[in-house]
């Protein structure tokens, strides 16, 4: 039996001197403890070649292979890669084995590599083995400069840094100034402009002999300088000045290399993921790669996936809760989502990550580096979402297709006329008669251009009539009755603060004598109420 073995300085072929051997798997390993034992196990036959990859057969080993084929045709050639040996038994037709034994065998030459291929110094078999390893590497991975996309990754997140950064830089600049000169921050809105401004102006009594053209607008230059003069600004020192100059250098290199940072991560993705990002833009095709992990487990993912990516958080909480899902993640940033109103979001969201879905996989796994198929794409939903904004003012029955028209406008002026029922306290109505004058009232009163004759209004019955007087009847009596009964409770208090004077005057509660004073003062007090 042959051993086909693979090395880092290429492959060797080795023969089996006893076969017999083979067949004991678990005490394989004890021929292989010296180098002698392994000498009398297999011999070395030849060096072959460079290394195969991808169990491919290649030019030289295909020649040595066809020498011993021709010298041992009848031999079985052990071999550890299934596949190989598949290649190897269709061109050359040379029975391969690949079983347990074989991978035990292997493992014994590997174990005694030092010894069975002499002429091979152990440092320069290690330099091999690394140069070896680099090699496959970078074949297994497709090295290619203009395809990395871990460049993009770490622009993306070097971008937020910046961004966060900034905003305190600026933020602190603005508050530390504003203590010296406060109607400035008032005056410039924009960030870096003010801070191009402080650098220029420096102390506010400058302002006058600066010139802010370059920067500022001529009227905004003018209101600058008038504030500058009527400031309510403390006075610092020309130390403090100068540590919030630096500061503003800062805000304005930082805002400077953020600019070539976005130029670089725009070309990038441009070259990279071209129609990624016709269809999202730059930043957030950036983002949703940077999410993923790379272009191609990004590639990987299905068009759900990629619709509510960077919304884990609210996903897994609706899960839990059983409440709705999320409609969108990072794409919600990307301009079709934006500019769709509110109630078509999350059609438009789910439409554009099924079409970016498709435009990742092409990027990723296509040969082609143009983005004719992300702008057709990108065509394809911007129509779809005029078709969505148009169909609500569409008419509903009628024509379908047609569009709904205004009605013509026609002025419709009720007059209102003062209601007097309601200055009066006491019901002159039953409750039904009040509920059907209501109803009456609440009627549209419909306006006719034309002229409509008036029809003389039904003469009330002589039932109807008398029914209503017994009513009116009915209520003044009882209105009558509560009159009377308001009277008599009137009456009875009055006469109980009479006996409550009587009993002071004679100055008594229930027992006691006479008092004159009393007396004499409850009849004044008597005559008084008389």
């Amino acid at each position: 039996m042959l051993v086909l073995f693979e090395t880092a300085a290429g492959y060797a072929i080795f023969k089996v001197l006893d076969e017999k051997k083979l067949q004991q798997v678990d005490s394989l390993w004890k021929e292989f403890e010296t180098p002698e034992k392994a000498n009398k196990m297999s011999s070395f036959l030849c060096a072959a070649a460079t290394a195969l990859v991808e169990g491919k057969l290649s030019k030289n080993l295909k020649k040595v292979l066809k020498k011993i084929v021709a010298k041992e045709a009848h031999e079985q050639l052990a071999i550890h890669d299934a596949k190989l040996g598949g290649v190897i038994k269709e061109k050359l037709n040379l029975t391969c084995v690949h079983s347990p034994a074989v991978a035990e065998l292997m493992r014994g030459i590997r174990n005694q590599m030092e010894g069975l291929i002499t002429g091979l110094p152990p440092r320069e078999f290690s330099a091999m083995s690394l140069g070896l390893a680099h090699s496959l590497s970078r074949y297994k991975l497709k090295f290619s400069p203009d395809k990395v996309d871990t460049m993009i990754v770490q622009a993306i997140s070097l971008l937020d840094d910046l961004d966060k950064e900034l905003n305190n830089y600026i933020m602190r600049s603005r508050e530390w100034y504003g203590w010296h000169f406060p109607e400035l921050g008032k005056i410039i809105t924009d960030n870096l402009a003010y801070c191009k401004s402080v650098r220029k102006i420096g102390d506010r009594t400058n302002v006058v002999n600066t010139d802010l053209s370059d920067i500022l607008p001529e009227e905004v230059e003018a209101e600058v300088k008038l504030a500058a003069e009527i400031s309510m600004g403390t006075e610092v020192s020309e130390q403090d000045i100068r540590n919030i100059l630096h500061l503003c250098d800062q805000v304005i290199e930082i805002s400077e290399y953020r600019a070539q940072l976005y130029d670089y991560l725009k070309n990038r993705m441009m070259a990279i993921a071209p129609n990624l990002t016709v269809m999202v833009g730059e930043l957030v095709g950036a983002r949703l790669i940077s999410h993923a992990g790379s272009l191609l487990n990004l590639a990987k993912h299905p068009a759900s996936t990629v619709q509510i990516l960077g919304a884990e958080k609210a996903l897994f909480r609706a899960l839990k809760t059983r409440r709705d899902t999320p409609k969108y993640g990072l794409i919600y940033h990307a301009s079709l989502v934006g500019q769709t109103t509110a109630k078509n979001k999350g059609k438009i969201s789910r439409m554009l990550a099924a079409k970016t879905s498709l435009a990742v996989r092409y990027d990723a796994l296509g040969e082609d580096t143009n983005a004719e198929m992300g702008a057709e794409n990108r065509a394809k939903l911007e129509a779809r979402l005029r078709h969505l904004e148009e169909r609500g003012i569409r008419r509903i029955s009628g024509a379908g297709k047609a569009l709904a028209r205004a009605d013509k406008y026609q002025h419709k002026s009720d007059i209102k006329v003062y209601d007097p029922s309601g200055d009066s306290t006491l019901p002159s109505a039953s409750k039904k008669r009040k509920f059907e004058e209501v109803e009456d009232e609440e009627k549209p009163v419909e306006v006719k251009l034309k002229k409509v004759k008036k029809e003389p209004e039904e003469a009330e019955t002589p039932k109807k009539k008398k029914k209503k007087k017994e009513k009116q009847e009915a209520e003044e009596e009882r209105i009558v009755k509560e009159e009377e009964e308001e009277e008599m409770e009137i009456l009875s208090a009055a006469a109980e603060v009479r006996t409550g004077i009587w009993r002071v005057a004679l100055g008594c509660t229930g027992k006691g004598s006479f008092n004159l004073n009393f007396y004499i003062h409850w009849l004044y007090c008597l005559k008084g109420s008389k």
